[in-house]
C-alpha cells in the first residue's frame, strides 16, 4: 500500500441492498457500504469476498457511490468460480468489502469535454465518471459504450443529439439519458440502434467531426480489455489529446503487498513497475501503451 492510501482502505460488513440479475450472466450488485461510499472516486474499486467458503477475493470496479445512502454498486460478469458463487448472494446477505482502492481519474477543467470510452466490464468507471462529472454544468461527458454481449441494461434510442454522431448509433443508457448525459453505443453483434464496429471506431469517427477548438477542450478516459485500451491510446495520439487509462488485472492482494499485479510504465525517471491496484488502477494510458 502507498503512504498516500494509509488509513483510506476500509474493511466493512456490507449487506446486500438489491441483486438485479441481467442477460449475458452479468449483474448489479447494491451494496451498504457507507465508509467506502463516503471515499469513493470514479476509476476506484473493492476488493471483495464472494462467499465465505472462497478466502481470496475479487476485484470490482465501482459504478456507483451514493455518499448520502451510503451504498455502492457493482457491475459484474460472471467469470468463474468466485462470480458464479457472488451471483447467488440474496438480499440481506452479507459481504466482506474491501475499500475503496486505487488511484481514480484525475479530470483536468481544462479540458471539460471528457470522452469517456468503456468496453464490457471497463463500463462501470465510465457511468461512475458520468455521475460525478454531471454535476456540474461546466463539464461536457459524453460516454461511449462497447459490447458484444447484451448490454447491461435496456437499450433504447437517446434522447439526447450528438453531433458528428453516425446515423445509426442513436442506442442509449437510460440511467445516463436521464441524468442528461449523452451516451452511444457500438457492438459487432448486430444489436439494433448500435454503431456496427468497435466503440474505439465509434470514438474515431466522432473525434474527427469536432473542431481543433473543441479538441483542444477535449481528454479520453478509457477502461475495458486491453486491445481497447492500446486502440484508444493510439486514438489519443492520433488526435494529440491526453488519455488516462484503468487497467484490468489479476490480483492476489489488492492493497500492494504481493506485488502480483505490477505493469511496466513509463516514467519521467525511465521504465518502472507500478502495482496496478495501488499506484493505478488509472494511469495515463500513453505511458502504459506505447506507439
Amino acid at each position: 500500500m502507498s503512504a498516500s492510501q494509509r488509513g483510506t482502505i476500509l474493511l466493512e460488513d456490507a449487506a446486500v441492498l438489491m441483486h438485479q440479475h441481467l442477460d449475458g450472466e452479468q449483474h448489479v450488485l447494491r451494496l451498504q457500504a457507507p465508509r467506502c461510499a463516503h471515499r469513493a472516486v470514479p476509476g476506484s474499486f473493492v476488493h471483495l469476498r464472494c462467499a465465505a467458503e472462497l478466502p481470496m477475493r475479487r476485484p470490482l470496479s465501482i459504478m456507483r457511490a451514493d455518499r448520502e445512502g451510503g451504498w455502492i454498486e457493482l457491475l459484474y460478469k460472471v467469470t468463474g468460480t468466485g462470480t458464479r458463487a457472488l451471483a447467488r448472494a440474496g438480499v440481506g446477505e452479507r459481504l466482506s468489502v474491501l475499500g475503496p482502492i486505487g488511484v481514480g481519474f484525475q479530470p483536468d477543467p481544462c479540458r471539460p469535454r471528457a470522452l469517456a470510452i468503456g468496453g464490457g466490464v471497463g463500463i462501470p468507471p465510465m457511468v461512475f465518471l458520468a455521475e460525478r462529472l454531471c454535476a456540474d454544468p461546466a463539464w461536457k461527458p459524453l460516454v461511449l459504450m462497447g459490447s458484444e454481449i447484451p448490454f447491461p441494461f435496456r437499450v433504447r434510442p437517446s434522447s439526447i443529439l450528438v453531433p458528428g454522431m453516425p446515423d445509426e448509433a442513436i442506442g442509449c443508457m437510460p440511467l445516463l439519458d436521464g441524468w442528461g448525459v449523452p451516451s452511444r453505443l457500438a457492438t459487432r453483434a448486430g444489436y439494433p440502434g448500435c454503431f456496427d464496429g468497435f466503440v474505439t471506431e465509434l470514438a474515431r469517427v466522432w473525434l474527427r467531426s469536432r473542431s481543433a477548438e473543441q479538441l483542444s477542450e477535449t481528454a479520453l478516459f478509457a477502461c475495458g480489455p486491453t486491445p481497447m485500451l492500446v486502440a484508444t491510446a493510439r486514438l489519443a495520439r492520433e488526435f494529440a489529446l491526453p488519455c488516462q487509462g484503468a487497467l484490468e488485472e489479476f490480483m492476489a492482494c489488492g492493497v500492494g503487498g504481493c506485488a502480483g499485479c505490477a505493469v511496466a510504465v513509463t516514467t519521467a525517471r525511465g521504465p518502472a513497475m507500478k502495482r496496478v491496484c495501488v499506484d493505478g488502477p488509472v494511469f495515463d494510458a500513453l505511458s502504459v501503451f506505447p506507439p
